[in-house]
Order: C-alpha cells, then sequence, then structure tokens
C-alpha cells in the first residue's frame, strides 16, 4: 500500500479537542485540516474540499472530525483495500437509525468519519450536478433497514450534505455502511465505529462545539472518553490548515438570494 497516496482532512471548529484527538492519527500518512469555525461545514466542505484537493495525489482520502478519536488506525488498511476490491467509492456509518442521536435519513452517511475513494471521485465530480440531487423520492432505494435499531426517516432531507450522497448512489456507486455502537454503559452519546471483522476503529464523542465552553455540559464526558488515550500520541507533526476566507460573504450571499427566491416564489412572481 502506498501510505504517501492516502490523507486524513479534519473540518475543525474546536481546535482545543482536534489538538488530543489527531496526536492519534497515524504517524505515516498525511493530515489537513480546514478551519471551520467561521461555519465552513458539512456540504460546503466537501465542496471545498474537492476545489483545494483537485490536484492533489491523493488516492484516498479519510474524513475525520476532531471529536472522534482513533482506538485502532491501523484498521483503516485493510479496510481501504476491501474497498478497493469490492468497488466501493465511500465508507461511513449511517446518518439515520445506527445511533440515538441520529433519526435523518438512513440511505445516507454523517460525515464525522469516512473512507473515500477520492481517485475515483473526482474522475466523477460535478458540483452542479451533485447538488442538483438534494431530494428523495418514495421507495426510490432499496438498502435493507432491518438491523437497524433507532429511529429514521427515508424522507428525511434534515441536511445540505445529504444531496452528495444521494448523488453518488443515483449514479451507482458503492456505499460501505460500517456497523456502530454505544461502549459506554455510562455515556448513551459516544459510539464506537467497528471494521468489518467488528473491531473498533474508533470512538466518537459528538458535542464538540460545546466542548470546553462555560457551560461544560460535554466537557468532562468527552474528556472521560479522551483519558484512556491520551498517552498512546503517536503524531504531533505540524498540519496544512486551509482556510476559505472568503466563506462567511459566500454564504450570506447564498443566504440572500435563496431567501429572495423563496419570497418571490410565496408572492407568485416566480416559479419554484
Amino acid at each position: 500500500m502506498d501510505f504517501s497516496k492516502i490523507a486524513i482532512l479534519s473540518t475543525v471548529n474546536n481546535f482545543k479537542l482536534y489538538r488530543k484527538s489527531s496526536k492519534l492519527y497515524p504517524s505515516n500518512i498525511k493530515s489537513y485540516v480546514f478551519d471551520g469555525r467561521n461555519g465552513m461545514f458539512g456540504i460546503f466542505s466537501i465542496t471545498f474540499m474537492m476545489k483545494v484537493f483537485k490536484r492533489k495525489n491523493i488516492d484516498w482520502l479519510i474524513l475525520m472530525d476532531e471529536d472522534a478519536l482513533f482506538v485502532n488506525s491501523e484498521l483503516i488498511y485493510p479496510l481501504i483495500d476491501h474497498m478497493k476490491e469490492n468497488d466501493y467509492i465511500i465508507a461511513g456509518v449511517r446518518d439515520g437509525g445506527a445511533l440515538p442521536e441520529r433519526s435523518g435519513n438512513p440511505y445516507v452517511m454523517n460525515p464525522f468519519f469516512s473512507i473515500i475513494n477520492f481517485k475515483e471521485l473526482k474522475k466523477i465530480w460535478n458540483k452542479k450536478e451533485m447538488y442538483r440531487n438534494h431530494y428523495v423520492n418514495e421507495d426510490e432505494f432499496n438498502d435493507d433497514l432491518s438491523h437497524l435499531k433507532y429511529p429514521y426517516n427515508k424522507m428525511s432531507m434534515s441536511e445540505p450534505y445529504y444531496c452528495f450522497y444521494f448523488w453518488l448512489k443515483r449514479k451507482n456507486k458503492k456505499m460501505l455502511f460500517l456497523d456502530v455502537d454505544l461502549p459506554f454503559d455510562d455515556d448513551k452519546i459516544t459510539n464506537v465505529v467497528y471494521d468489518l471483522n467488528n473491531q473498533p476503529i474508533l470512538y466518537h464523542t459528538w458535542f464538540s462545539r460545546e466542548y470546553g465552553d462555560l457551560r461544560g455540559r460535554h466537557t468532562a464526558r468527552i474528556d472521560r472518553v479522551f483519558e484512556e488515550f491520551e498517552n498512546k500520541n503517536s503524531k504531533s507533526s505540524p498540519v496544512k490548515i486551509y482556510k476559505d476566507k472568503l466563506f462567511p460573504l459566500k454564504n450570506r450571499f447564498r443566504r440572500f438570494k435563496k431567501n429572495t427566491r423563496y419570497r418571490l416564489v410565496k408572492i407568485g412572481l416566480i416559479s419554484k
């Protein structure tokens, strides 16, 4: 396996937490950071990713939120091999039905952790086409959902990034959904993500935006999860940080266009 063509990308809102979790990243692959403190995350991080990395020699890109920490990072490599052998374009966790924290659409993934066949994604990437897929048709997909333990909504469009996954599905790209569970009796939020042999790859604590704030509602809980692994740091090297400085301006303009269109539709000046 060519480790030089594998990279980790974290879109970070809480750099205090990122400094903890990134120490557990594999030492033999590159790490990159998008500064998400100005609200650039989700679908905006995905589109920025395609812009920034389109000329980089990356075959496999691992998305990793700062509130996720590796239990065994070495397990990503056999998972990549499996994806390559079986033609999967992305691996991750369902956004609905797999966890009590997420009751959204079960046909798509939550991007807190994903492994992307970036080489193949670049070949098909079409931003405008992707955005046109922000819809769901009833009974359009035939995933087996019988094993899901928690509520979900097959018609949910609750997240702007859903269009990315619906676009991949409609292009007949294979998606590998990984199993998850709740590893702690006293913590019904943190989840563990398993590989195909039911071995834990990582923990995800959620609520990074509230870590270290004055209320401290999730800080102690997250710290308890991290305590066991903090001394196992394998990586502490500098990373390249990217920031879309124009994002706040572009986002305000985007919202203005959306709100203006909504008002014009409402008063009948234009059609939907």
